[in-house]
């Protein structure tokens, strides 16, 4: 370093003409400069700056006297300008000569050796920029602030050296040449004096991690000296919410290991002894709160373990009841008795009107992206407004709410003024645009591929556009969706919708459909925890029936829908080795080889009444009340959801759809939060002969009732094969999946430790799904088909039967959903064990499903 600053003034120097051997001392100076007056000021030896503008830097101008003090105080302001290397004042005659030499421009920053900070992290930290000026002492500042870059990312041997590349027209290419270094670990880390817990348990409890090989996706296991600090908070929470008040931790001492790669991290702590909670009472001079009724809202019990954080959720109990009863502006203290024999701590919570507080200024900090006025916008204060923690606390939840931060925090300030305060609200923005994919199998053989991209918050105007194409081996859907949140400046949100989407269900139902349509939507808050919303869609649907080749006879009826192949004489065999689907050709004399759903076949399905093209146009509305104590994460509270949907205002499809759902929180402990969701549905048909057409019906299966396949559950016909001979069933086929016109369900999870380190983002619940599907109109069952002989449905010599089961029993499934916040997206595993079933279900035991944002 010492090298570049010498190599830094030689070449200054040099890059300056040569000028050299200006400056006087002082008292020279003095003695050469004394008496007479200014006649002229020459500027030299300037390329890039005028004269003028050096002369604007002087304290003196044609016509004063020579004045020594003023002379010199101008030699120190052209310094303090870092406009030049040197700067030398003499005297010609009666002329005051500036000789200066100027600092070269920087013409390109460089660095080099970098590989665990990219350019653009250090330009960030830098003051040196091209165009610039180019000095010393501002390159020995940025050198510094690299190495603490580098020393915050964990590399402690980093070494910096600034060189230069000197360039025509004074100036100079800065480079900087990087040496990173290993990443400076930790190696240990250890506790003295910890009697009631053992250092790993300690060790679980902060964010530095000690380095070991899995933890390359965690930074925590890097030191740094500024955690270091937030880790002694962490043990001084951890204590005092297990009852140790007087726990202090007396030192925090890191050591460079001897190879000088890790780092050793000793903390001293003093535990004392542990306490309960003794004696807890309210008091207050405020009419309108009653002491008692306070004590109620209290969630401390006297005798219980001491938790320091209890204190904290108790004093906003207070403020929030306080508020509730008409003061906004209440002071909660609470006066805190130790007493060390008994080892037990008495509270007293005092509450006295607080002097009145207005806001100042609202300040939005940190929203690189989103305007300002999206959040603005959702804040129930503004500027002016008396402080109130209630509605501040209703502000922050609402700016989480939006999904455009990964953190909101609110920092109140002291104003100038006593009786105004500062608020900050300080959010750190996260990705809105989602790229996911999601697959999954099951334990028959579909496959699934689903793709979408969307955009939550775009431009930072809060508007939601979502492009989605899914592929799968039974669904294709192309969705484009758009929602402007605040539609013509007001508090309404306003959406279309263009949809188009072919589902093939073949396998599991028997129809295919397609629809193309669009919609529009409103919605509107009815209070801050209440929303309406209406829609309408305008769509055509064009169900298909699974082509199917069965043989009839004259009068209509069912010859056969099996054909077995030549060269095979297994007739009661059920493989599909020994029939295939009868062809043109394999008709007798007065048959017809004839579709499954031709007009002509007298027992043809019922879901053959559904193949046809339909315009629909659909009516709705939804409310939605959320009563939980937090729109991301809730762990207490509850929401509810109700919709309904009329279609039949014009269209050719007739019916009233209803779902509703409920869902409720609670926290137990830490990271262990109890849920429950309540849903059913109705559908129900304007015109009974039509019925309610198979792609309007529920289907339940999947992702919407994990353990059971895509439409695994409910209404489905089925064949039975029996030997007419001993009774026997000879094996049972599962044909088409009608769904059904009413479900009810519900999903109960509680999510569990899995013993994973933190820093990996694991998580896992335990989840039970029970409900059934069911209530189909008799129009939509079909009749129950039975022949002696089997041998219209391909197996001669039994008995076949063809019926609707449409048992609305009781299913039910249980396991472990995983969820992993992995370096691609979050993942989700579903383990799923059917605890109940019917015989006609399909199930699946694993399905995953992940997505990446961006």
């Amino acid at each position: 370093m010492l090298k570049f600053l010498a190599a830094t003034i030689l070449a200054t120097s040099a890059l300056g003409l040569g000028v050299s051997g200006f400056g006087l001392t002082a008292s020279a100076q003095e003695d050469a400069l004394y008496g007479g007056t200014i006649r002229t000021i020459l500027v030299e030896g300037n390329q890039r700056i005028e004269a003028r503008t050096v002369q604007s830097y002087l304290l003196v101008e044609p016509g004063d006297a020579f004045d020594p003090d003023r002379i010199d105080l101008s030699l120190k302001t052209l310094f303090a300008t870092n406009l030049f290397a040197d700067v030398s004042i003499d005297r010609r005659g009666n002329d005051l000569v500036i000789q200066v030499v100027e600092n070269p421009i920087i013409n390109r920053v460089i660095f080099e050796g970098n590989r665990a900070l990219k350019d653009d992290k250090l330009r960030e930290e830098i003051q040196a920029a091209p165009r610039g000026i180019f000095t010393a002492a501002r390159v020995q500042s940025d050198v510094q602030r690299i190495m603490e870059l580098y020393r915050r990312s964990g590399r402690f041997a980093a070494k910096v050296e600034p060189q230069y590349k000197p360039l025509e027209q004074n100036r100079v290419d800065l480079i900087f040449e990087v040496t990173e270094g290993p990443v400076t670990g930790v190696r240990s880390i250890n506790f003295i004096g910890n009697k009631a817990y053992s250092d790993s348990r300690l060790r679980s409890e902060i964010v530095t991690k000690q380095s070991r090989l899995w933890r390359f996706f965690s930074s925590n296991d890097n030191y740094d000296s500024n955690r270091l600090e937030y880790d002694r908070e962490q043990l001084r929470e951890f204590y005092q919410n297990n009852g140790y008040y007087d726990f202090r931790v007396t030192s925090a001492v890191a050591e460079l290991a001897p190879d000088q790669k890790d780092f050793y991290i000793t903390y001293t702590v003093d535990e004392g002894r542990q306490y309960d909670f003794g004696a807890i009472k309210v008091e207050t001079a405020l009419e309108k709160l009653d002491a008692d009724v306070l004590r109620a809202v209290v969630p401390i019990t006297e005798g219980d373990l001491f938790r320091g954080n209890q204190i904290e959720a108790t004093i906003d109990s207070l403020t929030y009841a306080a508020g509730v009863a008409g003061y906004a502006f209440v002071d909660v203290r609470p006066q805190i008795s130790v007493n060390e024999e008994t080892g037990r701590i008495d509270i007293t919570f005092a509450i006295d009107e607080g002097p009145r507080v207005y806001i100042d200024r609202i300040n939005i900090v940190g929203n690189t992206q989103t305007l300002d006025r999206v959040i603005r916008r959702e804040l129930r204060l503004s500027e002016g407004d008396a402080f109130n923690r209630i509605l501040l606390d209703r502000s922050r939840n609402r700016v989480r709410a939006l999904g455009f931060f990964e953190d909101v925090e609110v920092v109140e300030t002291p104003s100038e003024q006593p009786d105004r305060t500062i608020v900050d609200i300080k959010v750190k923005e996260q990705s809105t645009g989602e790229l996911s994919f999601a697959a999954g199998f099951s334990s028959v053989d579909a496959y699934l591929f689903d793709l979408s991209a969307s955009q939550r918050n775009l431009r930072g105007r809060g508007q939601s556009v979502v492009a989605r194409t899914s592929l799968s081996s039974r669904q294709q859907i192309v969705d484009l969706r758009f929602t402007e949140p605040r539609f013509l400046d007001r508090n309404l949100s306003a959406g279309v919708d263009l949809f188009a989407t072919r589902q093939d269900f073949e396998e599991y139902t028997g129809f295919t459909s397609e629809t193309i349509g669009g919609g529009v939507r409103m919605a509107f808050p009815l209070t801050d925890r209440m929303q309406m919303g209406v829609r309408y869609r305008l769509q055509t649907d064009d169900v298909s029936i699974a082509d199917q080749n069965i043989v009839i006879d004259s009068n209509g009826m069912l010859v056969r829908t099996r054909t077995q192949i030549a060269g095979q004489d297994t007739p009661n065999d059920l493989s599909d080795d020994i029939y295939r689907l009868p062809e043109p050709g394999d008709e007798g004399p007065g048959e017809a080889v004839v579709d499954i759903c031709n007009p002509g076949y007298v027992l043809r399905n019922t879901i053959c009444r559904s193949e046809r093209s339909d315009i629909s146009s659909i009516v709705g509305y939804d409310f939605f009340w959320d009563q939980t104590n937090d729109p991301i994460s809730p762990t207490r509270g509850f929401n509810l959801r109700f919709s309904q949907d009329l279609a039949g205002l014009g269209g050719d499809v007739k019916y009233i759809r209803t779902e509703t759902g409920a869902s409720f929180y609670r926290g137990i402990w830490r990271d262990v939060v109890a849920s429950a969701n309540f849903s059913g549905g109705l559908v129900v048909p304007l015109d009974e002969e039509q019925g309610v057409r198979i792609n309007n019906r529920f289907f339940r299966g999947g992702s919407t009732f994990r353990g059971f396949d895509v439409a695994g559950l409910g209404p489905r016909e089925i064949l039975r094969l029996i030997d007419p001979a001993t009774g026997e069933l000879l094996g049972t086929q599962r044909l088409n999946s009608l769904g059904g016109n009413a479900y009810y369900q519900g999903t109960f999870e509680l999510t569990v430790p899995n013993f994973v380190p933190e820093e990996y983002g694991i998580k896992s619940a335990l989840f039970l799904d029970v409900g059934s599907l069911g209530l189909l109109e008799d129009v939509d069952k079909g009749s129950t088909v039975i022949l002696e002989d089997g041998g219209p449905f391909g197996y001669p010599g039994v008995t076949a039967i063809r019926t609707t089961k449409d048992a609305a029993a009781l299913r039910a499934s249980a396991g472990i959903s995983v969820f992993w916040d992995s370096p691609f997206g979050p993942i989700r595993f579903d383990f799923s064990h059917i605890l109940r079933k019917e015989d006609y279900d399909r199930t699946e035991t694993f399905r995953f499903s992940t997505s990446t944002r961006f």
